[in-house]
C-alpha cells in the first residue's frame, strides 16, 4: 500500500493526475482523506509517481488507524522498513480530528524500541504521520522539492515570456494525457509544457506561428538538457500539413487568451474551434488532449461536436478579468 500527498491549490486535478499515472502502472486510488490519497500500487508505480507535478510527496503506507491508541498498537506489531536513522514528522491536515501534539514522541519511542536510532536533524528515513479523519503513518519514499519547479518558472528561463503556466501545472497537464512516449504542443509559445514533458523522458513536438517563439523554445529546451524534440514554425490550425500521416498519442497546450496580436489577427473563438479540429485530426484513437480555455468559451460543447469525450474539467481563477478551465479530452 502507498500514499500520495497532493497539493491543495488544484486538489481535483491533482487527484486525477495521480489516477492517470496509476492507470499506466496497474494501480488505483482506494480512498482520499483531505489531501492524502491511499493507493494500491507496487514498485511498478514508482517511475510514474516520480513524474507528478501537483504532489508534495509519496511513500509506503504502513499503518491506518481511527485513534492514536490504535495507531500505536498497530505500530508495535509492524516491521518498519527503516534504513539507518529515522525521525517522525507529523502533518496536521485541515480536517484533523485528533490531538497529535505528542504523537511524534510516542510513535518515535515505539519504533526506537525496535532497535532503530533517532536522528532529528539528518535522518536517513522520514516516518510521516498524517492526521485527518483518520490517522496514517508511513515511510516517505519521494519528496517533490518545490525549488526544482520554481527554478523552471518563466522568468528563470533563457528565453523569457511572462505569460506561462506554472511548471507544476504544465507537468500535470502532460501527465493527464497519459503520454508514455511522446507529446505535441501545437501552440507551444516559449515551450513550458514541452520542457516538463521532455524532463520526464518524452519525445516532444512543438509548433508555433511566430519565428521568435520557435527559436526561443529551442533555446529553453536545450538549456534544460532536452535533445529529443521536433519544433516547427507553423499554424496550429493546419497540423496535418506539418505532420503528414503522423498520429500523436498525446497533446497538451495552453492557447493564447488575449489580443488580436497574440491571436495572429484572428477572432479568439474561431481560432479555438479551428485548433480543436486540427488537433482531433492528428490525435490517434484513444489519445488524450489536455487544454486550457477561458471560462466564457464552451470548450466541452465545442470539443464534443468533433467527437471528443470529456475526461476531466478543472476551474482556475487567474485574476479578476480571467477565469479559465483546464480540460482533458479523449478521442
Amino acid at each position: 500500500m502507498l500514499y500520495v500527498e497532493i497539493l491543495g491549490n488544484f486538489p481535483e486535478m491533482a487527484q486525477d493526475e495521480v489516477k492517470a499515472m496509476l492507470e499506466l502502472a496497474g494501480g488505483e486510488i482506494l480512498g482520499r482523506d483531505y489531501l492524502l490519497l491511499k493507493v494500491r500500487g507496487d514498485g511498478r508505480a514508482f517511475p510514474y509517481l516520480d513524474r507528478l507535478g501537483l504532489a508534495h510527496e509519496y511513500g509506503e503506507l504502513i499503518v491506518e488507524a481511527g485513534s492514536i491508541e490504535e495507531l500505536l498498537r498497530k505500530a508495535e506489531r509492524e516491521e518498519w522498513p527503516i534504513r539507518g536513522t529515522f525521525k517522525v514528522d507529523t502533518e496536521t491536515m485541515a480536517n484533523c480530528r485528533h490531538n497529535v501534539t505528542d504523537l511524534p514522541r510516542k510513535l518515535g519511542a515505539v519504533i526506537h524500541a525496535r532497535g532503530f536510532r533517532v536522528n532529528l536533524s539528518r535522518p536517513d528515513t522520514v516516518v510521516r504521520v498524517y492526521c485527518g479523519e483518520k490517522l496514517y503513518a508511513g515511510i516517505r519514499l519521494r519528496f517533490f522539492d518545490p525549488k526544482e519547479f520554481e527554478m523552471r518558472k518563466a522568468h528563470r528561463r533563457p528565453f523569457f515570456r511572462p505569460i506561462s503556466l506554472h511548471p507544476r501545472v504544465s507537468r500535470a497537464l502532460v501527465n493527464l494525457t497519459k503520454a508514455k512516449k511522446e507529446l505535441l504542443d501545437p501552440m507551444m509559445g516559449a515551450g513550458g509544457i514541452l520542457i516538463e514533458a521532455g524532463l520526464i523522458g518524452l519525445k516532444v513536438y512543438g509548433v508555433d506561428i511566430k519565428p521568435e517563439m520557435v527559436k526561443g523554445a529551442e533555446k529553453n529546451l536545450r538549456h534544460y538538457g532536452i535533445r529529443d524534440y521536433v519544433l516547427k514554425l507553423g499554424d496550429a490550425t493546419r497540423l496535418e500539413e506539418f505532420f503528414p500521416g503522423k498520429r500523436f498519442e498525446a497533446v497538451a497546450t495552453d492557447p493564447p487568451y488575449g489580443t488580436s496580436a497574440t491571436l495572429a489577427g484572428r477572432k479568439r473563438n474561431d481560432l479555438y474551434r479551428a485548433v480543436l479540429r486540427s488537433i482531433y485530426s492528428v490525435l490517434q484513437p484513444g489519445g488524450r488532449l489536455a487544454i486550457a480555455f477561458p471560462a466564457d468559451f464552451r470548450g466541452e460543447e465545442e470539443a464534443g461536436k468533433l467527437g471528443f469525450r470529456l475526461v476531466g474539467k478543472y476551474y482556475q481563477r487567474v485574476h479578476k478579468s480571467l477565469e479559465r478551465y483546464f480540460y482533458v479530452f479523449e478521442k
